[in-house]
């Protein structure tokens, strides 16, 4: 048809690790355009740790990390099991099968990678599952230097990590900060920042290493991208999903694709309205949420309205967070695996493994709230020698900021007594729990939960810390407390796509020209979280995937 503004072969809406695809497909000789809504690029991708968790990759491979598509497929079925057609066994052999191809191409175009050594896959030696890593699958970008970007230097989002250059794989390590290992790493982290500076770098690590990295070389190759570009709807034409309308500035432009649009916008973590109607009965909504603000699902919507399928919108990628002074959420990781804390309930109960992964714990939050209302929120309870030891938050071992206290973050507490009174928790009922807890930390067998059993479990515990890693008693006041919510780092439910990335509609069949990848997708995970970064592969592994199709490879 006519009136088309602009055409190009491949349209990439959103820039977050989806923007392989948009490599991908220019290497295979095809005119691509990147649009983002935003005035910065790199979604929740860029708050990530960046991490790829991709079975078999080839830096594991030269390194002589074993592995194989039989132990990764193993890993699958015993831990995700039968999660419908988001996690179909022919997505699972893209997905492990492409993302090792994936790395060989990545690096060929020059991005550089490093692996997570001893990051152990979240459920690798946890009861009942099999086939994981405890050497660990997942990768993460090498430092990069935004100098090298010229005038997009500042158009990438900040990390989370802030101003210090630190490694995904160096953060378990460097919470112990008062070990001789920890130490070590905060020295090191501490020069490189430091040292940067000095010599007028800016350096980034984490996710906006790895969009930093995928932006230099879509620019080196010419790749148009157009920032604050909205996509307001898909073209249809001949039944089939021929371009999109994008809103830039006050202008509507009518993009053709020809061989397909790639949807990788993110999720809807920041729509209230879509949180309310997914999510059911359970309590949730955007005040928890540490996902990009961008995260607001309209691209999820106009796919929808083609008559897309979609799968698990009641699911996120939970993080257990509790509420700063400033009204934002801090994610809780390493502070409920470490010795010397446990999670109750409003009862003063234990009722799961603490150290679980965070997508775990939000789940058990939510199936425990849902069986007596007393879970959310949570309390996490910490002694003084776990507050002298370990960070919470931000705040370094040994230092617990004023703000935190008379803010009611945390309640602090001479007695197991007192901090009940604080908290609203049955005083009898929390000492048995921490009675028995202490017995179990004394063994070091948690009977109950079988916490500090998995290879990830102790691994974010202390390795100084015997018999149990993970497992230390609660003994010395003061005593403090927090109030733990389901929070999340974006919503994994979505549409459904084939192996291929194509969209599927209702009746299961490829909605034509039509692909998607990322938080926008129901994921290949299933509701499970493998290991880390598992979400970030995916959406890099499923952009590739998507831009080979489309080529015609």
């Amino acid at each position: 048809m006519d009136g088309w503004d602009y055409t190009t072969d491949f349209l990439v809406v959103g820039s977050g690790a989806g923007m392989v695809g948009a490599l991908r497909a220019h290497a295979l000789g095809k005119q691509v355009l990147v649009v983002e809504k935003s005035d910065l690029l790199g979604g929740s991708t860029c708050m990530s740790g960046g991490v790829l968790w991709l079975p078999n990759n080839p830096l594991m491979q030269r390194e002589g990390v074993s592995d194989s598509l039989c132990a990764a497929l193993e890993y699958f079925d015993t831990v995700v099991g039968d999660a419908g057609p988001a996690s179909s066994m022919a997505r699972r052999l893209a997905y492990i099968n492409s993302g090792a191809e994936m790395v060989d191409f990545l690096e060929s175009e020059g991005l550089q990678f490093q692996r997570c050594e001893g990051y152990s896959d979240y459920y690798a030696g946890v009861r009942g599952c099999t086939g994981g890593s405890a050497r660990g699958r997942s990768i993460e970008p090498k430092i990069f230097d935004k100098k090298k970007l010229g005038s997009w230097r500042d158009r990438i989002r900040p990390g989370f990590s802030g101003d210090m250059v630190i490694y995904t794989a160096e953060a378990a390590p460097m919470s112990l900060m008062r070990t001789r290992i920890g130490m070590g790493v905060v020295a090191r982290v501490g020069f490189r920042t430091v040292f940067g500076r000095l010599r007028g770098q800016k350096l980034v690590a984490n996710g906006a290493a790895l969009i930093a990295r995928l932006l230099q070389v879509l620019l080196r190759r010419e790749v148009p991208i157009w920032c604050e570009s909205a996509l307001t709807d898909l073209v249809v034409e001949n039944g089939r999903v021929a371009g999109a309308v994008i809103r830039r500035g006050d202008l509507d432009i009518r993009v053709r694709a020809r061989d397909g649009i790639l949807l990788a916008a993110g999720g809807f973590a920041r729509n209230e309205t879509m949180r309310k109607e997914y999510s059911g009965e359970r309590p949730t909504g955007t005040e928890w949420t540490s996902a990009n603000p961008g995260d607001t699902g309209e691209v999820m919507r106009a796919a929808m309205a083609l008559g897309a399928a979609t799968d698990m919108l009641d699911e996120a990628w939970w993080m257990p967070s509790w509420i700063m002074p400033d009204g934002t959420p801090g994610m809780c990781l390493s502070e409920r695996c470490k010795p010397g804390s446990l999670i109750v309930d409003g009862h003063g109960e234990r009722y799961f493994n603490e150290a679980c992964s965070y997508q775990e714990a939000g789940q058990e939050m939510y199936a425990r709230h849902s069986a007596d209302g007393t879970a959310v929120p949570s309390w996490l309870i910490l002694d003084s020698r776990h507050r002298s030891h370990y960070p919470f938050g931000m705040a370094p071992a040994g230092w617990t900021p004023r703000a935190l206290i008379a803010s009611g973050v945390l309640k602090r507490a001479n007695s197991l007594e007192e901090l009940a009174r604080h908290c609203d928790i049955p005083t009898g009922s929390l000492l048995a729990t921490i009675e028995r807890f202490n017995h179990f930390a004394e063994t070091g067998v948690d009977e109950d939960f079988h916490r500090g059993e998995g290879d990830h479990e102790r691994r974010y515990g202390d390795s100084t810390h015997t018999p149990n890693p993970s497992l230390g008693p609660l003994e010395k006041g003061p005593f403090y407390a927090a109030a733990l919510y389901p929070g999340d780092i974006g919503t994994s439910g979505g549409l459904l796509c084939d192996e291929h990335s194509r969209v599927l509609n209702t009746e299961g069949k490829p909605i034509s020209g039509l692909y998607a990848t990322g938080n926008c997708t129901a994921s290949v995970m299933g509701r499970k979280y493998l290991g880390a970064g598992a979400s970030i592969a995916a959406s890099a592994v499923f952009g590739y995937v998507a831009a080979e199709h489309a080529s015609g490879s």
